[in-house]
């Protein structure tokens, strides 16, 4: 498969997690680093507009990678679909401070591809990092859980 159907097919699984969810999404008309804007705007959902912006990272294997470039971006969860072409694949999702941690925890940060070019990416990720991206594994409750989480006042 070629990249722009892996992606197709990583948006496409993205997008039925969310729907499953009860999560509507919007797409930005230009890229700039957010794929997908996954919003609730109804107030039987939230008093409050609620709005996350998305990075989508689609591999037709298991990839993970952190890249300094989307730290400029508030409140970004980025979202690693793996098997795109399979209906069960896992997809992992979680806020990229988070993402950042675990980038150090695997020393991945004092690397020479982070330190030189600010990224670091993995489509070999050992069972230690499985580990540690198996609480951000995708669920409706888990995507709901990333919208509105707790003290957060939303986008008014």
């Amino acid at each position: 498969m070629d990249n722009q159907i892996v992606e197709l097919l990583g948006r496409n699984r993205l997008v039925n997690g969310f729907l499953a969810a009860g999560i509507d999404l919007a797409r930005p008309q230009r890229d700039r680093g957010v794929d997908l804007i996954a919003y609730a705007d109804l107030a039987t959902e939230s008093p409050r507009f609620r709005a996350r912006p998305i990075q989508m990272k689609a591999s037709s294997g298991e990839q993970f990678s952190v890249d300094s470039k989307y730290q400029k971006i508030s409140d970004l969860i980025l979202a690693f679909v793996w098997h795109a072409g399979e209906s069960e694949g896992p997809i992992f999702a979680l806020p990229y401070p988070e993402a950042l941690r675990i980038g150090d925890a695997m020393g991945w940060t004092e690397t020479r591809s982070w330190l030189e070019g600010g990224k670091y990416t993995t489509s070999r990720p050992p069972g230690r990092l499985k580990e540690m991206l198996a609480p951000y594994r995708t669920t409706p409750a888990r995507w709901r859980e990333l919208l509105f989480r707790e003290g957060d006042p939303g986008i008014e």
